[in-house]
């Protein structure tokens, strides 16, 4: 086995090893206000479910240089934002809100997707998302590095309520129809990953 002392080879080559090594990541696609009622669109790797009961899942917003990036701004000035599934459909359209704006440019200007409003929060939601939640902020941990700078905000947010397209969900059952959803996950550099082959295993009693 090849060995990588963590502590030794510095947060570009950590962040290469991780990113590469925990694969695939759901993405999350989030809309947010700021202060000025600006809207922000950006996607997020360092995504997952925390709880069910409350619902609850975060988002690890990385600094740039030390500068806190303008979606953990909004959330934590706000305390609202939406979160969007991305699937195939959405993909290309959500790369192009990877550009670094100015605070002040909404970066859904840059693509074809409109918005619709959100019904318990003031952030629009994207409406060619199959799957969103609208969501408010539950806590904000500032994660910091070994020389005791914030690098990191993680962000818990408790979703409010769930928005669907018919077409990826079975509602008698209450569950998402993964293959007509085709959600689309991050690998490491530019690359991405669609949904593979499904297998199932019985948990044993």
């Amino acid at each position: 086995m090849i060995r990588l002392d963590a502590r030794e080879i510095g947060a570009q080559s950590n962040y290469k090893f991780l990113s590469g090594a925990i694969i695939p990541r759901p993405i999350a696609f989030v809309t947010t206000l700021s202060a000025n009622g600006i809207l922000n669109a950006a996607p997020f790797s360092f995504f997952n479910v925390v709880s069910s009961d409350p619902p609850i899942v975060s988002i690890a917003v990385q600094r740039d240089k030390g500068q806190m990036k303008d979606t953990a701004r909004n959330i934590i000035a706000t305390n609202e934002l939406v979160i969007h599934i991305v699937d195939e459909a959405l993909t290309e359209e959500m790369n192009k809100t990877a550009a670094r704006l100015e605070p002040d440019q909404n970066e859904l200007t840059l693509t074809n997707l409109t918005t619709v409003p959100s019904e318990v929060v003031s952030v629009p939601a994207i409406q060619q998302a199959k799957i969103r939640f609208e969501a408010k902020l539950a806590q904000h941990i500032p994660i910091q590095n070994e020389a005791g700078e914030t690098v990191t905000d993680l962000i818990l947010a408790k979703v409010l309520c769930y928005h669907v397209d018919a077409t990826v969900f079975d509602e008698e059952k209450q569950y998402i129809l993964t293959d007509a959803l085709k959600p689309v996950a991050r690998l490491a550099g530019n690359n991405y990953a669609k949904l593979g082959e499904n297998f199932t295993m019985e948990r044993p009693q």
